[in-house]
């Protein structure tokens, strides 16, 4: 197996266990016994475990983003791009697996402790916001909306989460056609 294979494989098992059941409940011994790699050679790849959850955390943000890229480029209407995003988390949120978003829970649990993800949250939120902000721009709407636009996406985040329910979504959608009409 190449060196990028068992990383692959100890990132998906890393990020199957630490966003199903938290970060701090699972221990180095389960990633261990989930990825088939000895403790050994996850340290190898990986100095400790601040390290791995950077690095699922990271790899997430790049799949997340591109996946929320992909569905909003294959929006036709110009002027339907910022509600795009809401569809596409309606259906992010309707998955089977959805447990909230992955880096609020990160900062939940390690924010406080661990100023190297809360810098990989923050990094995430500002990107993620940003691309909102173009989105309006290249829509017309002024800057100023970006601020709410961006919060009624995280609430619905949130929302969804803690009462398993996708509607969030719709609801933040037509808070923001609102806004935006």
């Amino acid at each position: 197996m190449t060196e990028q294979a068992v990383r692959e494989r100890l990132l998906d098992t890393a990020e199957s266990l630490f966003y199903a059941r938290g970060i701090q409940a699972i221990g180095m011994d389960r990633v261990r016994a989930g990825s088939g790699l000895s403790l050994k050679r996850i340290y190898q790849l990986y100095p400790g475990k601040e390290e791995l959850v950077l690095a699922f955390l990271n790899r997430r943000d790049e799949r997340w983003r591109g996946r929320l890229a992909a569905h909003v480029g294959r929006t036709e209407a110009p002027h339907s791009r910022v509600l795009a995003v809401f569809d596409w988390l309606h259906g992010w949120f309707d998955e089977p697996d959805f447990r909230g978003c992955a880096w609020i829970n990160a900062f939940g649990e390690l924010g406080a402790v661990s100023p190297a993800v809360a810098e990989v949250v923050r990094a995430h939120k500002r990107a993620f916001r940003d691309y909102l902000a173009e989105l309006l721009a290249a829509e017309g709407h002024p800057a100023g909306l970006t601020a709410a636009i961006y919060l009624l996406a995280e609430g619905a985040m949130v929302t969804a989460a803690i009462h398993g329910d996708p509607e969030a979504a719709h609801d933040a959608r037509t808070a923001a056609a609102a806004l935006l009409s």
